[in-house]
């Protein structure tokens, strides 16, 4: 179930409508009811109060004045830094597969010239 600070994308007639984050989630007085409420992503930003069952938060459709509603949770996008950790161990394990060996640096050369004052 999506909850508390996840965003979610609201489909409206069956379209993307706007992405939404959850503010808050409280029973409601009717039984197996929710309070839900909403910060919508958009300019301007508003807050919505729906009451929804957990069911409508999970994704199943609904209506509204008529209209097909659904809910359906974002899965949060990966940061950079996660997208480099996953490169920096798929590139160790593909080193340790293909059994790569060690190359030592060269010793550095004397040099031979000598700066004279």
């Amino acid at each position: 179930m999506a909850t508390i600070g996840d965003v979610v994308l609201i489909y409206f007639k069956d379209e993307p409508t706007f992405f939404a984050r959850i503010e808050s989630i409280e029973p409601d007085t009717k039984k197996d009811w929710l309070i839900v409420q909403l910060l919508i992503l958009a300019i301007p930003l508003r807050n919505v109060t729906w009451i929804l069952r957990e069911e409508y938060i999970n994704g199943a459709p609904f209506t509204m004045e008529g209209n097909p509603v659904r809910i359906e949770a974002v899965n949060p996008l990966p940061s950079k830094s996660d997208s480099e950790d996953i490169k920096k161990k798929a590139s160790q394990k593909e080193r340790a597969q293909q059994g790569g060996k060690v190359i030592p640096f060269a010793k550095p050369k004397k040099d031979d010239t000598k700066v004279t004052e």
